[in-house]
């Protein structure tokens, strides 16, 4: 990615995984980072690594599922360093399970954290580059906010409202200078996996990945996120499959129709019967 030099990105979820991943590619570009990250250990340890190596970095304790945090958080950033160039809502969880035995608790959690945390960070960066008259906002969603995902119901409606979110706000920012991206990623190997929580059924048939795709490391989809990003891509959708899948749902509707209740029924053969904790 060209021309950090001097930039200044705040990311969120930076503590591991993808937001990890980011913020070391953007230190080695000589960007200024803002670590955030709910883990605050986490965070101080991925600052140090880009201090260490000679880059430019703060660590942040931020919870993305408190508006005033991420409100605070952006704010401060833009006030101490005088603008904000980028603006990466990464952070995210998952609870999965059948729909019957999901609570509104779990619904609620993952909204909060996938959705609005999203949308507490974008509010607070958007008017801040508007004003400024440059700026880009990466919000991370998934292929699961391009495409059904069964079996994991508050996390895609989360995701695709990533989606409609960033899409929709692109073409307003456009005059105004902000720049809006969705990233949209299939199985990338993070911490999302081991903490995710599974509701009445064994993680065991539900980590698996579809088809035993490979899971693609998060140094790389780092790297082609920031490309994406450089090259102002309204969706940046990766590997190769998830960009296939999205098209398929899209021009043949059918097609997954067919193929899902069987998808489905393999894994709720695993199900235990009964209602989850909130």
């Amino acid at each position: 990615m060209d021309s950090l030099n001097g930039k200044v990105a705040v990311v969120t979820g930076a503590g591991s995984g993808i937001g990890e991943a980011i913020s070391l590619e953007l230190a080695r570009g000589g960007a200024r980072v803002i670590v955030a990250d709910i883990d605050e250990d986490a965070a101080a340890r991925v600052a140090a690594a880009i201090t260490d190596s000679g880059g430019q970095a703060a660590a942040n304790r931020v919870d993305v599922s408190r508006e005033e945090d991420i409100t605070r958080l952006v704010e401060d950033t833009a006030a101490a360093y005088g603008r904000l160039d980028y603006q990466f809502n990464n952070a995210g969880i998952a609870i999965g399970g059948d729909a019957r035995d999901l609570t509104l608790g779990h619904w609620r959690r993952v909204l909060d954290v996938d959705l609005y945390g999203v949308l507490y960070g974008t509010l607070a960066a958007y008017p801040i580059m508007a004003r400024q008259g440059f700026g880009h906002i990466v919000n991370t969603s998934s292929g699961a906010g391009l495409v059904p995902m069964p079996l994991n119901a508050p996390y895609c409606t989360a995701k695709h409202g990533v989606v409609g979110l960033s899409l929709s706000l692109r073409h307003e920012g456009a005059d105004l200078g902000v720049k809006v991206s969705v990233v949209c990623p299939g199985f990338v190997r993070t911490k999302i996996f081991d903490s995710a929580v599974v509701v009445n059924m064994p993680r065991e048939p539900t980590d698996r990945t579809p088809g035993r795709l490979k899971m693609m490391e998060a140094a790389q989809a780092a790297r082609v996120i920031l490309d994406g990003v450089a090259r102002n891509r309204a969706v940046i959708a990766f590997p190769g499959y998830i960009r296939l899948a999205w098209r398929v749902s899209c021009l043949f509707p059918r097609l997954v129709d067919q193929t899902a209740p069987r998808q489905i029924r393999e894994v709720r053969m695993y199900r235990t019967v009964g209602r989850g904790d909130a």
